[in-house]
């Protein structure tokens, strides 16, 4: 089989002979070309194609990538954050405790004082107010909180530190108020004041070291202040008598008892029953006389009983 190639130029026509194993050798070679350079054409097309798909999973993997690097340093944070409650709910609870310290120390002092009731709530917020500011530049945040935190447990410190003070203060004048003689020892009326009078036996003037105040007999006598019994037992005239030290210069003397109910040695209170009234002794009736010694002199009992705590 022979191919013939005519040329549209006047040139001469060229002649194959296919059964030339050399020229079979050659077209197939050419064949072979044209096949790989097919392949290699649709490989590039397919890279082509392919490629912006690529591109697209590997932004997509580093994405991934990105976050859960946020996820970490998010997890690192709250932890962080959780921490930093933690230690804040600490501190709150500490102020808690020490406002519920000074509510208690205060309710103590209004007690103590006799303050009026309501002139010092502490179950509510201190009312406070001001001049509206036209200005509005949102909440004011303290600089560092932990550092306020401190500064107002160390503002609690100091106000605890001044009430307990003043608690000390206010005890102790509690005390010696209640080692004062204060009020009447026992219920009824004065019969007969301090001072010059006639004797009630000899009508002869005599001076009464006392106040006689006159109650039915068993009418219970009551200590007028905090002390120490030095005498229960019989005196000349006195009859039945209880006599009170109390350590700050004063003594007080109860006579013409029926009956002791206190022995010498014995700590007494405010109200404490030392006796009952009666009428043994230098009496006329049933009364309790009724002396105020300070500092070994006796002196008039009225401003005492008049008195009120």
């Amino acid at each position: 089989m022979q191919i013939i190639l005519v040329s549209r130029t006047k040139k001469v026509p060229k002649t194959f002979n296919l059964a030339d194993r050399r020229l079979r050798w050659r077209l197939l070679g050419l064949a072979a070309l044209a096949v790989l350079g097919c392949v290699g054409l649709g490989g590039a097309l397919a890279m082509v194609v392919v490629s912006p798909h690529d591109r697209a999973l590997s932004e997509i993997r580093r994405l991934h990538q990105q976050v859960q690097q946020q996820d970490q340093q998010l997890a690192g944070v709250r932890k962080d954050a959780q921490r930093d409650i933690d230690a804040l709910a600490v501190k709150l609870g500490q102020l808690q405790a020490q406002s519920t310290r000074l509510n208690a120390l205060g309710e103590r002092l209004t007690q103590v004082g006799k303050l009026d009731d309501g002139e010092f709530n502490f179950d509510q917020s201190p009312a406070v107010g001001g001049v509206e500011d036209g200005s509005d530049n949102g909440y004011a945040l303290p600089p560092a909180l932990d550092t306020s935190i401190n500064q107002l447990a160390n503002q609690f410190d100091s106000q605890q530190v001044q009430l307990s003070a003043l608690q000390s203060l206010l005890l102790d004048a509690k005390i010696e108020s209640n080692l004062k003689p204060t009020g009447m020892p026992v219920e009824g009326y004065i019969s007969s004041y301090f001072g010059g009078r006639p004797d009630p036996f000899s009508g002869h003037s005599a001076y009464h070291t006392g106040l006689d105040i006159s109650a039915p007999t068993g009418t219970p006598v009551r200590a007028v202040a905090e002390g120490m019994v030095t005498y229960a037992g019989e005196r000349s005239g006195y009859g039945e008598v209880i006599e009170i030290d109390h350590g700050n210069g004063y003594m007080t003397r109860y006579a013409h008892n029926s009956k002791l109910e206190v022995r010498p040695g014995q700590r007494v209170h405010v109200g404490d029953v030392v006796s009952e009234a009666g009428s043994t002794g230098r009496s006329t009736g049933s009364h309790v006389h009724f002396e105020v010694w300070y500092k070994g002199r006796v002196v008039n009992p009225l401003a005492f009983v008049k008195n009120h705590r």
